[in-house]
């Protein structure tokens, strides 16, 4: 296995955006986590991605996509049936599109507890990425977040998650607040937004303060939800919130938070009305955050980075990042 700082872990996926009229469909590879490698390989920071894959053409060819952006899968594992696949329309609607989830019965759904050397897999990597889209595929996936987990935390890597809710998943009778919370004290960064951290982790949230729609009032919120995380969760220094508000098919208001050691950090807030593709934003701020993290940076410079990353791929078309990081410092 060649040497790489960050792996990243969890489900590729395959993403349709049909046009029926044309009998036409464009395929983008992707997955929240492929998307956070793709981005940190962009910007030249060493990273792996670990899934699963069907031994057959279609893998090989998907790997090689991965692959040509700089993103190492020699740890990939092989086996069983099928890459998972979501639809995401390509109409003009761009804030009320549909995601249609095909994953059941995925290669990655399908790995099995105990079957796995997480520790050789993991190498001599200082960084492990995850998110909460896999303990909700179903039981065993939790059970397999929790064993690279906790063979990340033997090798002692920084460990962050991506509080990223998906309500279509969660579907085999437990709720995230009864799974996230065992999984998330291994992680050092905490990636999210006020109402997921409500969802995944049962954290307060003031409702009623928050139906006064200010910029101020949400920032209070996230200071007190970022406190309540890392109080009861000591191993999580970090936490980093995204705010983003859309008022048309492709406009976007958008801004960030970081909380370390009791201190807030907030970047600078962006606001567009041509956005092209909103897929893949949240991973390439959890990429960023990353990046900036590993190069050393301040919280202000680190949020500034993150975000700015953020709101870059808005303009890219597909799952992935391709804005080169000059670029993105361009727009802090």
């Amino acid at each position: 296995m060649k040497s790489v700082k960050v792996i990243t872990f969890g489900e590729i996926l395959l993403r349709l955006s049909p046009e029926l009229a044309q009998h036409t469909a464009a395929v983008y590879v992707g997955g929240a986590e492929a998307n956070v490698a793709a981005a940190l390989a962009q910007w030249g920071t060493p990273v792996a991605y670990i899934s699963k894959v069907p031994d057959n053409g279609l893998s090989r060819d998907v790997l090689q996509q991965l692959s040509q952006r700089g993103i190492h899968t020699d740890r990939m594992l092989w086996g069983g049936d099928r890459i998972g696949i979501y639809y995401l329309a390509q109409g003009s609607d761009l804030k009320h599109a549909e995601v249609v989830y095909d994953r059941k019965y995925s290669s990655f759904s399908s790995i099995e507890p105990g079957t796995t050397d997480w520790d050789a897999l993991l190498g001599d990597a200082t960084w492990f990425h995850w998110s909460a889209i896999s303990p909700a595929l179903n039981p065993q996936a939790a059970v397999i977040c929790k064993e690279v987990l906790e063979a990340a935390t033997r090798k002692g890597m920084t460990i962050s998650t991506d509080l990223n809710f998906r309500s279509k998943l969660w579907q085999y009778g437990k709720k995230p607040f009864e799974i996230m919370p065992e999984l998330v004290q291994y992680c050092d960064v905490v990636m999210g937004n006020i109402w997921a951290a409500h969802t995944m982790l049962d954290t307060s949230l003031n409702t009623t303060a928050l139906e006064a729609d200010t910029k101020a009032v949400y920032l209070e919120e996230a200071e007190k939800v970022a406190r309540e995380i890392t109080e009861t969760y000591k191993r999580c220094k970090r936490v980093a919130f995204t705010f983003r508000f859309s008022k048309a098919a492709t406009h976007n208001q958008y801004y960030a938070f970081y909380y370390h050691n009791g201190q807030v950090s907030v970047s600078k807030e962006y606001d567009t009305r041509e956005v092209v593709d909103r897929v893949g934003s949240g991973d390439c701020f959890m990429a960023g955050l990353i990046h900036a993290q590993l190069q050393g940076k301040n919280e202000a410079d680190i949020i500034a980075f993150a975000a700015a990353a953020a709101y870059s791929k808005f303009f890219v078309k597909g799952d992935f990042n391709t804005t080169s990081a000059e670029d993105i410092l361009k727009l802090i």
